[in-house]
């Protein structure tokens, strides 16, 4: 397993951070290979991510979700990774978002990518890449405030 960690502090209040990562269908805005993102209910999420020319697709549930605390996923099929989305509040308008996730490098070129650091390269990259988003906006495009409990599936 590799493993990436990551933060990014951000000018905007911890509420106004939290609100616009549930946003999940955004995220093609920041990130770079995703290609889609598709709710599909409270807790499960489509992907379609493009890597090196080849596409490919996966679900992930969230299976843990707290208000301006956490997002925590895993993936149901495809590329086996899981992680933590955590944030801080610093002052009442500033924050911290950071990311923590494991994932199973597939094949020798990804296993040698996340030896030399890429993958840690890219989810710094696409943080930046939140920051100025949220930023440049001064507030979330919507919100989530529901919570999911640890252990708690939907369907």
């Amino acid at each position: 397993m590799a493993t990436i960690e990551e933060s990014v502090e951000v000018d905007v209040p911890v509420r106004t951070a939290y609100d616009q990562w549930t946003q999940f269908e955004e995220f093609p805005s920041f990130m770079e290979g995703v290609k889609e993102v598709r709710q599909l209910d409270d807790t499960h999420l489509h992907w379609v991510v493009e890597h090196k020319g080849q596409t490919h697709e996966f679900d992930a549930e969230i299976t843990e979700q707290k208000p301006d605390e956490r997002v925590a996923w895993k993936t149901t099929d495809g590329t086996s990774h899981a992680g933590v989305v955590t944030f801080h509040r610093l002052s009442d308008d500033r924050s911290k978002v950071m990311v923590q996730m494991d994932w199973a490098p597939d094949g020798m070129l990804e296993t040698l990518g996340a030896a030399i650091g890429s993958d840690d390269r890219r989810v710094k990259e696409d943080l930046g890449r939140f920051k100025e988003l949220i930023e440049n906006r001064g507030a979330e495009s919507g919100e989530w405030r529901g919570e999911v409990e640890q252990g708690e599936t939907r369907r």
